[in-house]
């Protein structure tokens, strides 16, 4: 028997390949603990679900049957409808700022010089991380000082209410909108608008046709995010709220300290609610944007890219 010098017969192992022992057991623990993670997650949401529809007068944890006579409570309590009123009126309003001016400092950005752009990068994140209860005191102290000097100085009577809290919201959720913009600017491909460019198109045009229906994920991403940070807020709210502008959150944290009822409990499953159909609503603009652009599984989902993003 000849065989080819240099070469060694590899010997053969009865049976096919080896198997990892482990391998089994390794990925069993790791669903296990997936599972275990996601049931620590949920469960506490669904809990807060269905005791809001707990019948009792007495424990929130005393079940008494199934009613919707907290819903029918909460819904006709003119206090809370005024706090879901304030929180629509500053996350919406917090959406559409922060959108608009996040996705213009994105574009910006992209043009500009390295020496410019990476300090202007590193503020932009170093604001993100920054803890929440800094950027509440800071903005509280700066909008306090400037009161007092332009107050007297212009005649004026400014003082802490809506246009604080959206002034601050705004102020964390622009760097998000723009990190998710700006991410998407780096992943995109450059081809189209150079050949839109060839073909001696406005830079508007461009902009329009080529560039915002490849954005559009990252722009609804970010202005779900504005929206649901600051219609959730409760921290910066608290510094910067004056009076009449007393929001869900902190009206929530404000009943609370009596002990949870089931009206609390029915007032976080609206909340819940008006998030998720926040978060559907976006979905399906995105997906009738990629329909319309014939661009069916090109674009990320709205989850995708929040889930992405944030991780």
């Amino acid at each position: 028997m000849s065989t080819t010098a240099g070469v060694a017969a590899k010997p053969l192992t009865r049976g096919g390949p080896r198997r990892d022992r482990f391998g089994g057991l390794v990925e069993g623990w790791l669903r296990g603990h997936t599972l275990l993670i996601y049931l620590f997650l949920y469960i506490p949401i669904v809990v807060v679900v269905v005791f809001s529809f707990n019948a009792t007068n007495r424990r929130v944890t005393d079940w008494q049957g199934f009613s919707l006579r907290w819903y029918e409570s909460v819904l006709s309590d003119t206090v809370v409808q005024g706090a879901l009123l304030n929180s629509l009126i500053v996350a919406t309003s917090t959406a559409i700022i922060a959108t608009i001016f996040g996705t213009m400092a994105a574009l910006g950005l992209q043009r500009a010089p390295r020496w410019f752009r990476t300090p202007f990068e590193a503020l932009t994140f170093i604001s993100i991380i920054v803890p929440e209860i800094v950027i509440a005191l800071s903005t509280l102290v700066f909008f306090s000082s400037a009161f007092d000097v332009l107050n007297p100085l212009l005649d004026l009577r400014l003082r802490l209410g809506f246009q604080t809290i959206i002034a601050a919201h705004a102020l964390f959720n622009i760097s998000l909108v723009m990190l998710l913009v700006r991410a998407r600017l780096s992943g995109m491909d450059r081809t189209h608008v150079e050949a839109s460019y060839d073909l001696f198109a406005t830079p508007w045009r461009t902009f329009r046709q080529i560039t915002f229906p490849q954005l559009m994920p990252a722009i609804v991403a970010g202005g779900l995010l504005s929206f649901t940070f600051s219609f959730d807020d409760y921290v910066i709210t608290t510094f910067v709220s004056g009076a009449g502008s007393t929001t869900l959150p902190l009206y929530v944290f404000g009943t609370i300290r009596k002990g949870v009822t089931p009206a609390t409990n029915a007032v976080a499953a609206v909340m819940l609610l008006i998030t998720l159909s926040v978060l559907l609503v976006g979905q399906f603009l995105v997906w009738r944007n990629a329909r319309r652009a014939g661009q069916r599984g090109g674009q990320a989902s709205v989850a995708g890219m929040i889930a992405e993003q944030s991780g």
